[in-house]
């Protein structure tokens, strides 16, 4: 029986990814700060701190995959000690994996590290490819290139490394559809900003695609994007999911509004106004079929 390594993998990515490799007849460890005792059969939690050593390690060795996604949420403000955890909490967590894989005697073939698409800047007049892509260079684009710069900055001879920058994900039970449904439930769920900035978005079905073709492709190496090829429009959002809710209006928020409302909930503005025109080349080009290109599908189908 193959296994999967999931670090941090208690959260909505997490969740999804146990469930699809469990049903593929794997074995799935979770490493977290919270273990919690499971009955469900070939699932473990174990305890880490995403920073040091403490007996994990041991469970690398003869791993088939690990897959990384530790990393403090950037739904906060961006003060001085939040930009520290930000940082922090993903270097500290990619090189203790880099130290344990170091030690194995048979290391996971395959290493995928989460990223984001929010490594490229702020465009509405270039759609972003893992060839042409302009990386940006303001707080959210640095921590990043320093993410990516500590997992590629060391190689292992037997395990294949993958930088996943992903979108804005879509899917059942959390994730980002969740704030947004409750803003167009109550009438709200107008444009934000003038609406125009791109909306790079990806079914959570398609996420699991997309890592079991990685495994499959070894070939695909590097730093890769993970997100639907058909980019829209915070507006044409907006817009498909009302009509997915059968609710015809929703008050539209000005772009100070939703600097001064992002105070008051201890939030950045720029996480609804930045605009991310990103394309899969890498993943398109190499065979890759999404499930879900239409962003009305995807909504009828999480919703």
């Amino acid at each position: 029986m193959k296994t999967i390594i999931i670090a941090a993998g208690t959260g909505f990515m997490g969740k999804h990814l146990s469930a699809y490799f469990l049903s593929k007849k794997w074995s799935v460890i979770v490493l977290t700060r919270s273990p919690k005792e499971c009955k469900k059969e070939n699932y473990q939690e174990i305890y880490w701190d995403a920073k040091t050593m403490g007996g994990w390690e041991q469970l690398l060795d003869g791993a088939e995959l690990l897959i990384n996604l530790t990393g403090r949420s950037v739904d906060c403000r961006y003060n001085t000690k939040n930009k520290a955890k930000i940082i922090n909490s993903r270097i500290d967590s990619t090189n203790v994996l880099h130290k344990a894989i170091a030690g194995c005697v048979q290391a996971p073939k395959l290493w995928i590290n989460a990223s984001t698409a929010t490594i490229y800047r702020d465009s509405r007049d270039k759609m972003m490819t893992e060839k042409n892509g302009e990386i940006g260079t303001d707080f959210s684009m640095g921590v990043a290139k320093k993410w990516e710069h500590a997992f590629f900055s060391t190689t292992h001879k037997n395990t294949r490394q993958v930088a996943l920058r992903t979108s804005l994900v879509l899917g059942k039970n959390g994730g980002v559809i969740t704030p947004l449904v409750q803003l167009v439930k109550y009438g709200l769920g107008g444009h934000h900003g003038d609406g125009k900035q791109k909306f790079a978005w990806i079914h959570i079905a398609d996420v699991m695609g997309i890592i079991a073709h990685i495994y499959e492709n070894k070939s695909i190496v590097g730093a890769i994007n993970c997100t639907a090829p058909n980019t829209i429009t915070n507006d044409d959002f907006m817009h498909a999911l009302r009509a997915t809710m059968q609710v015809k209006h929703g008050i539209n928020h000005p772009k100070w509004m939703l600097k001064l409302g992002a105070i008051f909930i201890g939030t950045e503005a720029e996480l609804i106004l930045k605009s991310r025109w990103v394309y899969p080349e890498i993943i398109c080009e190499s065979g890759y079929e999404f499930e879900f290109k239409n962003i009305q599908k995807a909504l009828k189908a999480i919703l």
